[in-house]
């Protein structure tokens, strides 16, 4: 008897020791938003928490303001986010940095005319009433766009209505244009004329691109986590890129990006050809001075529309490429 005392506690001990083991996986929650894109696919399968290791949360959110509120207040730890809430953020303080480029926009987010609006040429937006989630990517291409067809924002009425409000607001038929992404602008679309695109814009000197971020305390704490998550994304950016059509011949591929992202299965071909998805050897390179770069440009702008009030000195130290190398 005096034996089985001691095995017991061993035994008991040891069952202890993995139960805590257990319990130390990591906690993160990620905000994502519903673009549609190849790492739709492995966040369906399960592969970000299978590669981490970490027992993760995903957040649905519908626009980047309000991601940047959940991840300053330490709601959110890793986060899907648009070019210009980013920069927001970055500028306001918010202890965050960029880890991965998601991608660089295209044909994914775009301004379109209700028909009917009385809208044919980019001149006939004065007066009308256009739609955008504030501090957004569409609002800074929206803003772009009238800067370089030369429009006073003020003579058009921009309404801030996340994406669901849009959608309602498009059928109903209260506004007259938006700028915006799926699944709205596929609504958009069905009865609307595209006056131009991001990707298009990018052209003129105004691109925009969508960041995997993360907290910084959080990437301190759990380096291996983010490492993890940004192999993940790059793999399955990998597998879309060695052959496209390839890739969206797979019924089961479209079906999960319908699923997380809410755009019709027609669309999802034009919407991902139309984005860059850069891969790890492109990342150690945009993760450097062109991010920066951008960065800074796009506060500039902001600035000059009066969005945030100064623009930081540099912005090197909110971009981050240890974790894709």
């Amino acid at each position: 008897m005096k034996l089985r005392s001691p095995l017991r506690l061993l035994a008991a001990l040891s069952l202890a020791g993995a139960s805590f083991f257990v319990q130390a996986a990591p906690e993160v929650t990620v905000a994502y938003q519903t673009s549609a894109d190849p790492a739709k696919v492995a966040q369906a399968d399960g592969a970000y928490e299978k590669a981490t290791g970490a027992n993760i949360k995903w957040r649905k959110f519908d626009n980047g303001a309000d991601i940047i509120a959940a991840i300053a207040s330490g709601d959110v730890q890793i986060a899907y986010l648009g070019s210009s809430p980013l920069t927001a953020a970055i500028t306001r303080n918010v202890p965050v940095e960029t880890f991965l480029i998601a991608t660089q926009l295209g044909g994914s987010e775009a301004l379109v005319a209700r028909d009917g609006s009385g809208i044919n040429s980019p001149q006939d937006l004065v007066g009308k009433k256009v739609a955008v989630p504030f501090v957004s990517t569409g609002h800074y291409s929206l803003l772009a766009a009238l800067k370089h067809w030369n429009i006073d924002p003020s003579k058009v009425t921009i309404l801030n209505l996340a994406p669901p409000a849009i959608v309602a607001a498009w059928k109903r038929g209260d506004i007259d244009a938006t700028y915006v992404w799926d699944p709205a602008l596929g609504t958009a679309k069905e009865n609307g004329k595209v006056l131009i695109t991001s990707g298009e814009l990018g052209k003129l000197g105004a691109p925009t691109f969508d960041a995997w971020i993360v907290r910084k305390d959080f990437a301190k704490q759990h380096p291996e986590v983010v490492k993890a998550f940004a192999k993940v994304t790059l793999d399955a950016y990998a597998d879309y890129n060695k052959d496209p059509k390839g890739w969206l011949a797979n019924q089961s591929n479209i079906d999960k990006v319908v699923k997380l992202s809410g755009a019709k299965a027609a669309d999802i071909p034009l919407l991902l050809q139309g984005n860059v998805y850069p891969l790890a050897a492109d990342q150690a390179v945009l993760l450097g001075a062109p991010t920066s770069k951008a960065l800074a440009d796009t506060a500039a702008f902001l600035k000059e529309q009066k969005k945030v009030d100064a623009v930081l000195p540099d912005y090197a130290p909110a971009v981050n490429a240890t974790f894709v190398n």
